[in-house]
Protein backbone atom coordinates (compact mmCIF):
# COMPACT_ATOMS: atom_id res chain seq x y z
CA UNK A 1 0.00 0.00 0.00
CA UNK A 2 1.65 3.13 -0.97
CA UNK A 3 0.26 6.58 1.18
CA UNK A 4 -1.78 9.37 -1.37
CA UNK A 5 -0.49 12.73 0.09
CA UNK A 6 -2.98 15.15 -0.84
CA UNK A 7 -1.71 18.56 -1.57
CA UNK A 8 -4.39 21.63 -1.05
CA UNK A 9 -3.47 24.99 -2.27
CA UNK A 10 -4.44 28.83 -1.33
CA UNK A 11 -7.03 28.45 1.92
CA UNK A 12 -6.52 24.92 2.26
CA UNK A 13 -9.43 21.92 0.93
CA UNK A 14 -11.86 22.30 3.90
CA UNK A 15 -15.37 20.16 3.73
CA UNK A 16 -17.08 19.90 1.39
CA UNK A 17 -14.17 19.91 -1.23
CA UNK A 18 -13.12 16.62 -3.12
CA UNK A 19 -9.49 16.54 -1.12
CA UNK A 20 -11.17 16.62 1.90
CA UNK A 21 -13.87 13.98 0.53
CA UNK A 22 -10.93 12.11 -0.28
CA UNK A 23 -9.28 12.10 2.57
CA UNK A 24 -11.74 10.80 4.52
CA UNK A 25 -12.61 7.91 2.24
CA UNK A 26 -9.50 6.96 1.39
CA UNK A 27 -7.38 4.87 4.15
CA UNK A 28 -3.95 5.76 1.88
CA UNK A 29 -4.65 9.00 2.29
CA UNK A 30 -2.91 11.86 4.00
CA UNK A 31 -3.97 15.55 3.83
CA UNK A 32 -1.21 17.62 3.94
CA UNK A 33 -1.42 20.34 6.82
CA UNK A 34 0.70 22.96 5.20
CA UNK A 35 1.46 26.50 7.31
CA UNK A 36 -1.24 29.67 6.82
CA UNK A 37 -2.83 28.32 4.08
CA UNK A 38 -4.41 31.97 3.25
CA UNK A 39 -0.62 33.19 2.94
CA UNK A 40 1.55 30.86 1.41
CA UNK A 41 4.94 31.08 1.44
CA UNK A 42 6.77 28.47 -0.78
CA UNK A 43 10.04 28.15 1.23
CA UNK A 44 8.02 27.07 4.03
CA UNK A 45 5.58 24.91 2.05
CA UNK A 46 8.23 22.94 0.14
CA UNK A 47 10.17 22.02 3.34
CA UNK A 48 6.97 21.07 4.89
CA UNK A 49 6.19 18.70 1.78
CA UNK A 50 9.39 17.85 1.50
CA UNK A 51 9.64 16.40 5.32
CA UNK A 52 6.13 14.23 4.52
CA UNK A 53 7.89 12.80 1.25
CA UNK A 54 11.00 11.81 3.60
CA UNK A 55 8.19 10.32 6.11
CA UNK A 56 6.22 8.91 3.79
CA UNK A 57 8.81 7.23 0.85
CA UNK A 58 7.17 6.15 -2.67
CA UNK A 59 4.24 8.10 -1.93
CA UNK A 60 1.87 9.23 -4.60
CA UNK A 61 1.13 13.21 -4.54
CA UNK A 62 -2.14 14.54 -5.65
CA UNK A 63 -2.05 18.45 -5.87
CA UNK A 64 -5.05 21.00 -6.73
CA UNK A 65 -4.65 24.44 -7.72
CA UNK A 66 -1.43 26.00 -5.96
CA UNK A 67 -0.79 22.86 -4.60
CA UNK A 68 -0.02 20.82 -7.50
CA UNK A 69 2.20 24.07 -8.61
CA UNK A 70 3.95 23.24 -4.94
CA UNK A 71 3.76 19.77 -5.71
CA UNK A 72 5.40 20.20 -9.05
CA UNK A 73 8.44 22.91 -7.81
CA UNK A 74 9.04 19.86 -4.84
CA UNK A 75 9.83 17.13 -7.45
CA UNK A 76 12.17 19.83 -9.62
CA UNK A 77 14.06 20.93 -6.67
CA UNK A 78 14.53 17.69 -5.12
CA UNK A 79 14.37 14.69 -7.89
CA UNK A 80 15.90 12.54 -5.66
CA UNK A 81 13.02 12.38 -3.05
CA UNK A 82 11.35 8.98 -3.49
CA UNK A 83 8.09 9.78 -5.40
CA UNK A 84 5.60 7.09 -6.81
CA UNK A 85 3.92 8.95 -9.14
CA UNK A 86 2.27 13.15 -9.08
CA UNK A 87 -1.30 13.82 -9.93
CA UNK A 88 -1.14 17.83 -10.68
CA UNK A 89 -4.96 19.14 -10.49
CA UNK A 90 -5.94 22.60 -12.26
CA UNK A 91 -2.70 23.92 -11.28
CA UNK A 92 -3.14 27.76 -10.49
CA UNK A 93 -1.08 30.29 -12.12
CA UNK A 94 0.55 32.45 -9.08
CA UNK A 95 0.60 35.15 -11.41
CA UNK A 96 -3.42 35.53 -11.28
CA UNK A 97 -3.43 36.80 -7.73
CA UNK A 98 -1.81 39.19 -5.86
CA UNK A 99 -2.33 36.30 -2.91
CA UNK A 100 -0.27 33.75 -4.61
CA UNK A 101 1.96 36.14 -6.37
CA UNK A 102 4.45 36.24 -4.15
CA UNK A 103 4.41 32.05 -4.49
CA UNK A 104 7.00 33.13 -7.82
CA UNK A 105 7.12 31.02 -11.23
CA UNK A 106 5.92 27.25 -12.22
CA UNK A 107 9.14 24.84 -12.89
CA UNK A 108 9.90 24.87 -16.39
CA UNK A 109 11.35 21.48 -16.17
CA UNK A 110 10.76 17.81 -16.90
CA UNK A 111 9.54 16.58 -13.62
CA UNK A 112 10.68 12.76 -12.42
CA UNK A 113 8.47 10.09 -12.34
CA UNK A 114 5.04 9.26 -13.91
CA UNK A 115 3.00 12.47 -13.80
CA UNK A 116 -0.48 13.16 -15.03
CA UNK A 117 -1.49 17.15 -15.03
CA UNK A 118 -5.98 17.19 -15.32
CA UNK A 119 -6.32 20.55 -16.65
CA UNK A 120 -10.52 22.20 -17.87
CA UNK A 121 -10.64 24.14 -20.35
CA UNK A 122 -12.76 26.66 -18.37
CA UNK A 123 -10.16 27.25 -15.57
CA UNK A 124 -10.15 30.64 -14.48
CA UNK A 125 -6.61 29.98 -12.78
CA UNK A 126 -4.83 28.49 -15.77
CA UNK A 127 -6.00 28.32 -19.47
CA UNK A 128 -6.00 24.62 -21.26
CA UNK A 129 -3.32 25.73 -23.45
CA UNK A 130 -1.03 26.93 -20.48
CA UNK A 131 -2.01 23.51 -19.08
CA UNK A 132 -1.00 22.03 -22.71
CA UNK A 133 2.13 23.94 -22.12
CA UNK A 134 3.29 22.67 -18.80
CA UNK A 135 1.84 19.28 -19.49
CA UNK A 136 4.99 19.23 -22.22
CA UNK A 137 7.56 20.89 -20.81
CA UNK A 138 7.07 18.35 -17.26
CA UNK A 139 6.73 15.18 -19.49
CA UNK A 140 3.49 14.27 -17.94
CA UNK A 141 0.30 13.25 -19.48
CA UNK A 142 -2.33 15.44 -20.04
CA UNK A 143 -5.99 14.40 -18.97
CA UNK A 144 -8.27 16.88 -20.38
CA UNK A 145 -11.33 17.31 -17.70
CA UNK A 146 -13.40 19.06 -20.62
CA UNK A 147 -15.46 22.21 -19.19
CA UNK A 148 -14.69 21.37 -14.88
CA UNK A 149 -13.54 24.96 -13.90
CA UNK A 150 -10.81 24.84 -11.41
CA UNK A 151 -12.32 21.75 -10.10
CA UNK A 152 -13.10 22.83 -6.74
CA UNK A 153 -16.40 23.74 -4.27
CA UNK A 154 -17.12 26.28 -6.82
CA UNK A 155 -17.61 24.55 -10.26
CA UNK A 156 -19.41 21.54 -8.49
CA UNK A 157 -16.69 19.29 -6.90
CA UNK A 158 -17.66 17.68 -4.00
CA UNK A 159 -17.11 14.01 -3.73
CA UNK A 160 -14.63 13.32 -7.10
CA UNK A 161 -14.38 9.66 -7.80
CA UNK A 162 -12.72 10.54 -10.90
CA UNK A 163 -9.67 11.86 -9.46
CA UNK A 164 -8.99 8.37 -7.49
CA UNK A 165 -9.51 6.63 -11.15
CA UNK A 166 -7.16 8.84 -11.98
CA UNK A 167 -4.41 8.06 -9.51
CA UNK A 168 -5.16 4.56 -10.22
CA UNK A 169 -4.82 4.38 -13.88
CA UNK A 170 -1.56 6.56 -12.87
CA UNK A 171 -0.28 3.70 -11.17
CA UNK A 172 -1.00 1.17 -13.09
CA UNK A 173 0.08 2.83 -16.17
CA UNK A 174 3.63 2.94 -14.92
CA UNK A 175 3.99 0.30 -12.06
CA UNK A 176 4.34 -3.57 -13.05
CA UNK A 177 2.96 -3.96 -9.75
CA UNK A 178 -0.47 -2.85 -10.51
CA UNK A 179 -0.71 -3.97 -13.93
CA UNK A 180 -0.31 -7.38 -12.95
CA UNK A 181 -2.56 -6.45 -9.52
CA UNK A 182 -5.89 -5.22 -11.79
CA UNK A 183 -5.14 -8.71 -14.48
Amino acid sequence: MHRTLLVPGLDGSEPPHWQHWWAVTDPTALMVDLSNPAHPDPETWEAELAGLLLQHPDSILVGHSLGAVLSARVLARWPQLRVRAALLVAPAEPSVSPRTSPFGGIPQVALPGPVTLAGSRNDPWMSFSQADSLAKIWGANLHDLGFAGHVNVASGFGPWPEGKALRDDLLRSFDPEQQRAAS
